[in-house]
């Protein structure tokens, strides 16, 4: 309600008397609606805008106070309008069965003037009181979602840069970041109810994975360039220092963790940066884990960046064919692919091609 408009009191009162009097002492500050019983009011409350306060008489034909009470607060525009209870009753028990039914205050009969007028200032002043509460709370949970959403998208733009800045040591990567990001969140939504990983797949779980794929490769910015670029297969100890780049990952973030703290998020970005190269087989490197010993993470950030690896042109080959390319992940399921992963695979396929093409080079 705007605080220039006058406030709105409904009267439910069936005696002509007791109606005039109400009228008198509150006609020149409020607005006033008139209800002689229980079934005009509810029309009137279903027809009309909320009031600001409700005067109900307890004694009524038909359906009495209590009864009428309770049905108002069972409506949801109406629940927060006060009630205050007319009675001629100064019976404790009477009293408690009101408040219970969710009365504010009793005013008794004969009434006095200036405890009405009191009274129903002070009820009024409430509300007002509370919906302003309310009105500020609400603009500060908005403002509060705004900075949220701020912070957000500079946390997501400094990764971005982040990962971009490694991605450009290997500079025909293109857009391998953001397709590697969209594969894994495609497979963990396709597994989060699969008994193996539920576990690890709640709804937050998997955004924490979207966020933190593109950190996967952090670790090339310590290999380099003579062996990032090379147009060539890879001496074997040239294969041994780009392996390193694992160990540069977790290492980075480890420091991000020792100066800042550690998160859920620098846990997830550290898993998918060291253990994305481990195979099922155990094959892999850096530790040579086996089976359910490397995290989901690592297990779903394989796939992504083998897939996207082979359908990509490198410096040291072409791209292979989408087809070709889902052919020789799955000859490696339960080798370097967990096979439930490759079997999720083998059905998300189609959608992996959408996602390379929606985000080609």
């Amino acid at each position: 309600m705007s605080e220039g408009k006058r406030q709105r009191i409904l009267i439910v009162e069936d005696q002509r008397f007791y109606i005039d009097v109400l009228v008198r002492l509150l006609r020149d500050e409020y607005e006033l609606i008139i209800a002689k019983h229980a079934e005009e009011a509810l029309r009137r409350l279903a027809e009309d805008a909320p009031p600001d306060l409700i005067l109900l008489d307890i004694l009524m034909p038909d359906m009495d106070g209590y009864e009428l009470c309770r049905r108002i607060k069972k409506m949801p525009d109406l629940e927060a309008v006060p009630v205050i209870f007319l009675t001629v009753k100064r019976d404790v028990d009477d009293e408690i069965r009101g408040f219970q039914l969710g009365a504010v205050d009793y005013i008794t009969k004969p009434m006095s003037p200036p405890i009405v007028k009191a009274r129903v200032k002070t009820h009024l002043d409430l509300k007002r009181g509370r919906e302003r509460l309310s009105r500020y709370n609400q603009e500060l949970e908005e403002r509060v979602r705004e900075r949220t959403h701020e912070v957000t998208r500079t946390q997501d733009v400094a990764i971005f840069c982040l990962a971009s800045l490694a991605e450009t040591r290997d500079n025909e990567t293109g857009n391998h970041i953001r397709r590697t990001q969209h594969y894994i969140r495609l497979l963990a939504e396709y597994l989060k109810d699969h008994p193996g990983f539920r576990h690890a797949l709640s709804e937050g779980a998997i955004e924490l994975l979207f966020k933190s794929a593109p950190l996967h490769d952090i670790g090339k910015v310590g290999v380099p360039d003579r062996i990032l670029h090379k147009p060539a297969p890879l001496d074997a100890a040239e294969w041994e220092e780009m392996k390193r780049h694992t160990h540069y990952g977790r290492e980075a973030i480890e420091r991000a963790e020792e100066t800042l703290g550690t998160t859920n998020f620098l846990h997830v970005a550290k898993e998918i940066a060291y253990t994305h190269h481990e195979k099922w087989d155990g094959g892999g490197y850096p530790r040579g884990l086996r089976g359910e010993e490397i995290p989901v993470a690592g297990r779903l950030m394989a796939l992504a960046d083998v897939y996207d690896a082979l359908i990509s042109k490198r410096v040291y080959k072409e791209p292979i064919p989408h087809p070709r390319a889902v052919e020789m992940i799955l000859a490696e399921r339960g080798r370097h692919f967990d096979p439930v992963v490759c079997d999720a695979f083998a059905r998300l396929s189609d959608e992996f091609l959408a996602i390379s093409l929606r985000y080609a080079d």
